[in-house]
């Protein structure tokens, strides 16, 4: 399955500590690049969360947010009257140096760790916040896999147009070839002297040769194959889709510098649009 690296997942369930949140969002990135925000009854547990989604998500700027909200009776809060009494301290101690300073009741209750619930079993919290989010990443991937549904059609659309325009050049060549041979004979009609013609001939083979196209148009008829391919497989595809765009680009690049003919130079130019739409749709490609 081709997933996107865009896209959005949230949800929430109720405990006895309260109302357990969590949320994950993730943009286009090269590597995996995993942010997490946790509230302090959490922070034990990042390594496992990091672990639970790099084990289902290979590429993306991700970030992953829980949050705990206290509801209405969720549990008894207590104050911890040791930091609370270093904190006090320290403001006392600054009282010289800031006499404007004024520190408020309701500024020291939200000090990480001033208050504490006493309500239920940490484990059992942790339990919960795990849970959670694998029903936010089942959600996360399936909107991952949506969006790349769409993806592929566009860029397979867009292969589809390559494919026509490389048999497109195939047509094109004989008449470019005899063309070209017309052009020679008026040539050397004009000279004043006769030509050897065993001599123009083999001018003639080299010149051909050198504008010869046909290697180019078998691989880029082999890298259609191989992108239609890739995208059958169920594995992260991107990297190989990016390097695969440098040999198509190589192709088009090849074909545009040996065209001796405006029609196969409009069908290079063409083909290296084409190839540029790919291009941005396969950096949304996880």
């Amino acid at each position: 399955m081709i997933r996107s690296m865009t896209a959005f997942a949230a949800g929430e369930r109720s405990t006895e500590w309260g109302t357990l949140g969590c949320e994950m969002r993730a943009v286009n990135h090269r590597f995996l690049e995993l942010g997490v925000r946790l509230p302090d009854e959490l922070r034990l547990l990042e390594p496992a969360l990091r672990e639970r989604v790099s084990a289902r998500v290979s590429r993306g700027k991700v970030d992953l947010t829980l949050r705990l909200r206290a509801g209405e009776g969720g549990g008894t809060l207590q104050v911890n009257d040791a930091l609370l009494q270093q904190l006090g301290d320290l403001a006392h101690g600054l009282d010289a140096r800031f006499p404007a300073l004024r520190t408020q009741f309701t500024d020291l209750l939200q000090f990480p760790g001033v208050l504490q619930s006493k309500a239920g079993d940490p484990a059992a919290l942790h339990a919960e916040a795990m849970a959670l989010l694998d029903e936010v990443l089942d959600e996360f991937i399936a909107a991952r896999a949506r969006e790349g549904g769409k993806l592929v059609a566009a860029i397979l659309e867009r292969v589809d147009g390559i494919a026509a325009q490389a048999a497109q050049v195939r047509e094109l060549i004989p008449l470019i070839r005899a063309g070209q041979r017309a052009k020679l004979d008026a040539r050397i009609a004009d000279l004043a002297q006769p030509a050897d013609p065993g001599r123009v001939e083999q001018e003639l083979v080299m010149w051909l040769q050198k504008l010869d196209v046909d290697e180019e148009l078998d691989r880029l008829d082999s890298h259609v194959v191989e992108i239609r391919r890739i995208f059958t497989q169920d594995q992260p595809v991107g990297r190989r889709l990016d390097f695969l765009l440098q040999e198509f680009n190589r192709e088009a690049n090849t074909l545009g510098s040996k065209s001796v003919d405006a029609r196969t130079s409009n069908i290079a130019v063409e083909l290296k649009v084409l190839i540029d739409q790919i291009r941005e749709q396969v950096q949304n490609i996880e």
